[in-house]
C-alpha cells in the first residue's frame, strides 16, 4: 500500500484495524471503525455548510474525542483546520478566527457563549457546534496547506505557522522512526492539539494503529493514576510536568509504572535535578529529551543512552534532518563557537500566515549551499554544537519568553497590563525559572492614582491566557534604557538574576 500523502490517509491506514481501539477520553473511547464513521459524518456537515478545499475552519474544543474527529474530518474535505487552545481569552480567539479567515468555527455552546460574535448566524443544536463565520478575509492559502497553529509573535497577538500535509506526516514518520513507536503503544496525551507535538502524538498514534489515551488534568497523580490504569507506554510533556510529577505527585513513588516504556520532553530545557528525579522514580523508562520550534517541529533528540555523557544537552539531529549553527558573518560555525540554530529538512513549515516579511526572516536560503534554492528554518536560538554533532542551548535571540511549555510575547503581556490604567510603563521578562523554564515578571512604573499591582494583575486575568499572566508586578521609579531610548531588557533581567 503507497505511503499516505494527506493527513486523513492515516485514519484509513493497514494498522487502523477496525476492531482496535483507538482514541480513550474519561469513558467514552472510539474504535479505528468508529473513528472513521465520526469523521465521515462531520465531513458531511461540513459539506453541507458549504465548506470545501481550502478553507480555514477553526477548531475551539476542549480535548476530546470530538476535537480529534474535527481534525480528520476537516482534513478530509480539503479544509485547513486551525486547533484553537481553549485557555486563550475572547479577544485573542477573535484575532486568530479573523486573522486566518475562518469560514467556519467548530465549537461546544460553552466556549462559544464568551465570544460574543455578532456576525454568526444561530448555531444548530447538534453536536459539536458548527458556526458560520463572515471571513473579511479571502486570501487563497498555498498549495497543500493542512492546518495552522498559532503561537505568539515578538511583536504583539499571535500569528500562525502553516503547515503542509508532508510537514506533519513527516513529523510524524520520524518521531515513529526514533522513538520506535508500533501498534501496540499506548500513549498519554496530556498536550493541546494546538502545540504542533500534541497534535503529532495523535498523527503517530493513528499512523500506528495504535490508542491514544486523551488526559486533560490539574494534579499531577492524576497522570500517575492514568499511566497506571491504562497502561501507558508512552508519555509526552513540557518541563513543568515533569516538575509537578517529581515534586507534587505523592503517587509516584509507590505506583506501578511498569508499563511506561518511555516519556519525552519538549517545549523548554529540563533541569537536570529533575531530570534525576524522574531516572529515580522511573529507572525501567527511557527519558528522551528533544529540542523543536513550531516552525520546524522537531529538530533535536537525546538518546537515552547520552544523558550521562552529555548533561544539559539538546541533542543531535532528528532523522531525516540536518541540524547546523551560523555564525553572525553568515558562516558555519566550529565546534565550540555560537552560533544561530539552522534546521534544514521535510518538517520545515510553510512560513507565516499572511505574514510574508516575517516568513523571509525565519525561512532563508541555506547559507551553506545558496544555489540549492532550498529554504531552512533560521531559529533565532543561540547554541553550541560538539564535535559529535551535539547541541547545547544558550539562549534566545530574541525577547520571546518560554514559560511552562508555551511561547509568550512580552507586547502582549505588557499591552494587557497597560490596558488597566495602572502603570505609566512597563517592561515585561522572563527569568530563570526550574520549574518553568521562564517565570513571567513584570516590572513597571506606577501611575498616580493608578490601581495597584495586584489589583492590575486580577483585571489581566480576565483578558490574557492563564499562562501568560505575570507571577508578580514589581514596581520602580522608572524603566532603564538603552543609549537610543529603548528599554533596557537585558539589564532588567541581570539586576534580578539573584532573585532566581
Amino acid at each position: 500500500m503507497p505511503a499516505p500523502a494527506l493527513l486523513h490517509d492515516l485514519i484509513d491506514g493497514p494498522a487502523c484495524a477496525s476492531e482496535r481501539t483507538a482514541i480513550v477520553a474519561g469513558t467514552g473511547r472510539l474504535t479505528y471503525g468508529e473513528l472513521r464513521a465520526e469523521v465521515e459524518a462531520l465531513a458531511g456537515r461540513l459539506r453541507d455548510e458549504g465548506a470545501g478545499s481550502g478553507d480555514r475552519i477553526a477548531i475551539l474544543l476542549p480535548k476530546s474525542l470530538a476535537e480529534c474527529v474535527a481534525i480528520f474530518a476537516i482534513s478530509r474535505i480539503g479544509a485547513v483546520f486551525v486547533p484553537i487552545h481553549p485557555s486563550l481569552r475572547p479577544r485573542q480567539v477573535r484575532h486568530i478566527l479573523t486573522d486566518c479567515g475562518a469560514t467556519l468555527l467548530v465549537t461546544d455552546a460553552t466556549l462559544l457563549a464568551p465570544l460574543d460574535l455578532a456576525t454568526i448566524d444561530p448555531p444548530p443544536l447538534q453536536s459539536p457546534l458548527i458556526v458560520r463565520l463572515n471571513p473579511e478575509s479571502a486570501t487563497p492559502p498555498p498549495a497543500g496547506l493542512a492546518a495552522i497553529l498559532y503561537t505568539s509573535g515578538s511583536t504583539g497577538m499571535p500569528k500562525g505557522v502553516m503547515l503542509s500535509h508532508a510537514n506533519l506526516l513527516a513529523g510524524t514518520r520520524i518521531v515513529r522512526r526514533y522513538l520506535a513507536i508500533t501498534a501496540e503503544d499506548r500513549i498519554l496525551s496530556v498536550l493541546p492539539f494546538s502545540f504542533d507535538y500534541g497534535l503529532n502524538q495523535l498523527l503517530t498514534s493513528v499512523e500506528q494503529g495504535a490508542c491514544l489515551v486523551l488526559l486533560d488534568f490539574r494534579f499531577g497523580d492524576e497522570v500517575v493514576r492514568a499511566v497506571e490504569t491504562h497502561g501507558i507506554t508512552g508519555l509526552a510533556g513540557v518541563p513543568t510536568l515533569w516538575t509537578l510529577l517529581t515534586r507534587a505527585a505523592p503517587r509516584l513513588a509507590k505506583a506501578d509504572l511498569s508499563s511506561l516504556r518511555y516519556l519525552t520532553n519538549s517545549g523548554g530545557v529540563v533541569p537536570q535535578e529533575t531530570v534525576a528525579r524522574l531516572r529515580q522514580a522511573l529507572p525501567h523508562t527511557d527519558i528522551v529529551l528533544m529540542y523543536g520550534l513550531t516552525e520546524a517541529f522537531r529538530s533535536t533528540y537525546l538518546p537515552p543512552g547520552e544523558i550521562d555523557a552529555r548533561p544539559g544537552s539538546m541533542g543531535r539531529a532528528i532523522p531525516e534532518t540536518e541540524i547546523f549553527a551560523v555564525t553572525a558573518e553568515g558562516r558555519r560555525t566550529r565546534p565550540g563557537e555560537p552560533g544561530i540554530l539552522h534546521h534544514r529538512g521535510p518538517t520545515v513549515s510553510l512560513g507565516y500566515w499572511n505574514r510574508p516579511e516575517e516568513t523571509d526572516r525565519v525561512l532563508v536560503p541555506d547559507p551553506r549551499f545558496p544555489e540549492d534554492d532550498v529554504l531552512v528554518c533560521r531559529s533565532g536560538d543561540l547554541v553550541v554544537e560538539d564535535e559529535d554533532g551535539y547541541f547545547r542551548f544558550l539562549g534566545r535571540e530574541d525577547a520571546m519568553i518560554k514559560s511552562a511549555g508555551f511561547r509568550v510575547s512580552p507586547t502582549e503581556v505588557e499591552e494587557a497590563l497597560m490596558e488597566t490604567g495602572a502603570f505609566r510603563a512597563v517592561a515585561v521578562i522572563g527569568l530563570a525559572d526550574a520549574g518553568l523554564g521562564q517565570r513571567i515578571h513584570a516590572v513597571a512604573v506606577p501611575a498616580e492614582g493608578g490601581a495597584a499591582p495586584q489589583e492590575a494583575l486580577q483585571a489581566v486575568r480576565l483578558t490574557l491566557a492563564p499562562h501568560m499572566v505575570p507571577r508578580a508586578v514589581e514596581s520602580v521609579p522608572v524603566l532603564p534604557t538603552t543609549p537610543n531610548g529603548k528599554i533596557d531588557y537585558k539589564r532588567l533581567v541581570a539586576e534580578r538574576t539573584s532573585y532566581v
